[in-house]
């Protein structure tokens, strides 16, 4: 299976969103080469754990952004987004109870899981790119939101 490449298509026209979806891309990435390079699980299962990190705390600014700009379907995107951290979840939480993985099947579940979320929600803050500016956030804020959300994932006292 290939690697995910960032494409047009998943562009939101909202810089700050753009990285942190072409970061989290590179994280899925970093996943796949970890199961072709036979990594060690619990590598993987961390690299999950900080894909689950990031992109909770993705969502959380994501939303307030939506949020203070009155996004009109801001109800639905925060439901597709609360879907899409149980899918993470499931697939963390399988890959961990597995015995054998089906490595292609695994790669698949990422790759579809990172796509469907641009096929739906987010392609419709295209259209309100010009009236928001992601705000940017502390740097030692954003690891504090994505180690919480890791370790909520894993189990792990912080």
């Amino acid at each position: 299976m290939s690697l995910i490449e960032w494409r047009e298509e998943f562009c939101t026209g909202v810089a700050g969103v753009d990285y942190e979806h072409q970061e989290l891309i590179k994280q899925i990435n970093a996943i796949y080469a970890m199961i072709d390079d036979k990594s060690d699980r619990e590598n993987i299962i961390d690299a999950l754990g900080d894909i689950y990190g990031s992109i909770s705390a993705h969502f959380a600014l994501e939303e307030q952004m939506m949020e203070r700009h009155k996004y009109d379907h801001f109800k639905e995107h925060q439901a597709d987004h609360e879907r899409l951290l149980d899918d993470i979840q499931d697939i963390s939480e399988a890959y961990e109870k597995s015995t054998e993985l089906d490595d292609d099947r695994f790669k698949q579940q990422l790759n579809d899981w990172f796509k469907i979320h641009f096929a739906t929600h987010d392609s419709r803050l295209h259209a309100l790119a010009h009236l928001i500016n992601h705000e940017v956030v502390c740097e030692s804020t954003m690891k504090t939101m994505i180690q919480d959300a890791k370790n909520a994932l894993l189990g792990r006292r912080s």
